[in-house]
């Protein structure tokens, strides 16, 4: 289901802490500045994982300076919800509060079922291979969404 990229997209999910930073950070690797990306979690209490940033870095995507933000915070800072073209859930939790927020406006709300890798594993490299596997089904969704990278080196 490839289709042209929106002008602006958000992810999001339970924390602002791992997929849906992760997605932020792969698609704008992915597809530069042609479209404008936010994330954001239905609460921010936690800050940026360490292992989301690790397999992100594997494939050279910056997200150390990822500072989390929920939905309530987004609009404190001024930020519309209506003025994005597209809201990519990738929880349960995120994707019933995005179709709650936006039941007013028109705009495209995804659901993207990505795995939360956060309880999988008791040692370092098998925590790594959960969160790579997230990180490898945000890439595939970002392909088959919206079609092969145009802008990664």
């Amino acid at each position: 289901m490839t289709g042209k990229l929106p002008q602006s997209v958000l992810f999001c999910c339970d924390h602002n802490a791992v997929r849906s930073p992760m997605a932020e950070g792969i698609m704008k690797k992915f597809y530069g500045t042609d479209t404008y990306v936010q994330s954001v979690g239905v609460m921010n209490d936690l800050e940026i994982d360490g292992f989301s940033i690790a397999v992100c870095q594997e494939m050279d995507v910056e997200l150390s300076r990822h500072r989390s933000r929920s939905f309530d915070e987004m609009e404190n800072w001024g930020d519309d919800l209506s003025s994005f073209d597209l809201v990519i859930a990738l929880s349960p939790a995120s994707r019933d509060r995005a179709l709650e927020l936006t039941k007013f406006y028109h705009l495209d709300v995804e659901y993207w079922p990505i795995i939360d890798p956060t309880g999988l594993g008791d040692t370092r490299e098998v925590k790594l291979a959960g969160y790579r596997k997230a990180r490898d089904q945000i890439v595939e969704r970002l392909q088959d969404r919206f079609g092969q990278p145009t802008k990664v080196q």
